[in-house]
């Protein structure tokens, strides 16, 4: 007990309570309303100019189409039967309509695609097939996407959308862009590129612009699909060009000691730019931000610039004692994945990053053996800003642990919102860390982190979780100058509107 006591006594000295204050957006909760259908989590929701929002969850053997008017009651509902070898793989959004795509496997070398159309405003649904393909046994046809669906995209005046799809087979990697007509669904054109004997190709993000050109941006690999090989890169980035007429690519790099560990394409005043982070170290690590702006009708890099991360960056992770010590001998940090990339009215562009990793660790339970734990990791936060012309403005961090996608993003009247979950005290460390994270025995707090212009940030309480609705940030839609997100619950569900 005694050294109990003593531990808690040298916790209570090391840390001070982080002072929090009610948050400036305007918070308000729905009715709570009960599901017929046990649902899973939210893969699709969106709220039109008149205010009904729309979302779309699964079930075991069910797609859920749901629609609720301004004040969050629920007005509508169809519930479409699915089979199990129905998987959904990503979705659009245009002015009043959601796109939601699945793919279907009757067989093991046979797959259709599904185009929902899931219109908000005329509270209708409807199912068309949108085209069929053969692949090689239990292949999928997006293997190459991320957790933001980017193998889906539609261009800025909502007349077309672009799918792209794996073709890989056992002599040749192939992969093929299509481009429909958003309003009849009808097939524009389908091109095949980087078609190779040898080479891997990765797919990474997709553009369409408003004369159905379509970039697509993607890794190819020089030897096998190892990201490493000899501790060095084993990829080039590539970026694709397809038209009707035909299919061009340029190699996209910086210097020969600096690996570039992601990007993203970003239209930035009429300008195709491609945003990201490098290395010097390895694919996995990252030593700054790079930026690419690319002339689109040559298909050539106009310019290119590399940013080391700013020491704001290290302060928050490692404290005021330790980050200039860290960022002067070259301190990389690592497994940062994109979750985000948001554009201001102003062309400023905003890339946020979460750390990801997975642990396992064995249990043993005797003489009956054991057991393997596998721990999902979702911790810090990567937030760089970049300006109109593409110049690094600022960068910051969020010293986070969590087990679970925990957080959403977006701007609002030129301030980055950041909302997520944590104890419900923020825990400000003798060395200038913020640390936000859920101690033992801790409740929690659902918390809006606020970054002005100039990345200076404010860390405001929207509520405290104890006796209150939990709410998920990650499954949430900004639109309309509006943050909605859900409950945490199976049956029984809530909307919290932020505005």
């Amino acid at each position: 007990m005694k050294k109990l006591a003593l531990i808690v006594m040298l916790l209570a000295l090391h840390f001070t309570t982080a002072q929090e204050s009610t948050t400036k957006l305007t918070v308000t909760e729905s009715e709570e309303y009960k599901d017929k259908v046990k649902a899973n989590d939210i893969l699709s929701i969106h709220t039109t100019e008149s205010g009904l929002t729309g979302i779309v969850r699964n079930s075991k053997r069910d797609i859920l189409f749901d629609i609720f008017d301004a004040n969050l009651k629920k007005v509508f509902n169809e519930v479409v039967e699915s089979d199990k070898k129905e998987t959904f793989v990503g979705e659009l959004f245009y002015d009043n309509e959601i796109k939601f795509f699945t793919v279907y496997a009757p067989k093991k070398t046979e797959r259709i695609v599904y185009c929902h159309i899931f219109d908000i405003a005329a509270k209708t649904h409807k199912k068309v097939k949108l085209f069929e393909t053969t692949v090689e046994k239990k292949q999928l046809l997006f293997s190459g996407q991320n957790k933001r669906q980017t193998s889906f995209a539609i261009s800025p005046n909502g007349n077309y959308f672009a799918i792209t799809t794996d073709n890989i087979k056992k002599n040749s990697n192939s992969y093929t862009i299509r481009v429909f007509n958003s309003n009849n669904l009808s097939l524009l054109y389908e091109k095949a590129y980087q078609e190779h004997e040898k080479r891997f190709y990765e797919h990474n993000d997709l553009s369409i612009d408003d004369n159905a050109t379509v970039y697509g941006l993607g890794k190819l690999f020089i030897k096998g699909r190892s990201l490493k090989r000899k501790g060095d890169a084993n990829y080039e980035f590539v970026l694709n060009k397809v038209t009707q007429s035909g299919t061009n690519d340029i190699t996209i790099s910086l210097g020969e000691d600096e690996h570039i560990q992601s990007l993203n394409i970003s239209i930035i005043q009429d300008e195709l730019h491609l945003l990201g982070f490098y290395s010097e170290k390895n694919v996995f690590k990252i030593k700054g931000g790079c930026n690419f702006v690319i002339d689109t009708n040559a298909l050539a890099v106009k310019r290119k610039r590399s940013y080391e991360l700013p020491i704001e960056v290290y302060k928050d992770l490692y404290g005021e004692n330790r980050a200039d010590r860290k960022k002067s001998k070259g301190k990389e940090i690592s497994n940062f994945y994109v979750d985000y990339v948001l554009q201001d009215n102003n062309g400023n562009t905003y890339i946020l990053a979460e750390e990801f990793y997975i642990t396992q660790t064995y249990v043993s339970t005797g003489t009956t053996g054991g057991y393997w734990v596998t721990t999902y990791h979702y911790d810090d936060i990567l937030i760089m800003k970049f300006d109109a012309k593409g110049e690094l403005s600022w960068g910051r961090s969020i010293f986070k642990k969590a087990t679970a996608p925990s957080y959403n993003a977006f701007l609002k009247d030129d301030q980055l919102h950041v909302i997520l979950n944590s104890g419900k005290r923020l825990t400000e460390k003798n060395d200038g860390r913020t640390k936000v994270s859920k101690g033992f025995l801790e409740s929690t707090a659902l918390f809006d982190f606020v970054y002005s212009a100039d990345g200076k940030v404010s860390y405001d309480k929207i509520q405290d979780n104890k006796g209150n609705t939990y709410y998920t940030p990650y499954f949430g839609t900004f639109e309309n100058n509006t943050f909605i997100m859900a409950s945490d619950g199976r049956k029984k569900k809530q909307f919290m509107i932020l505005k």
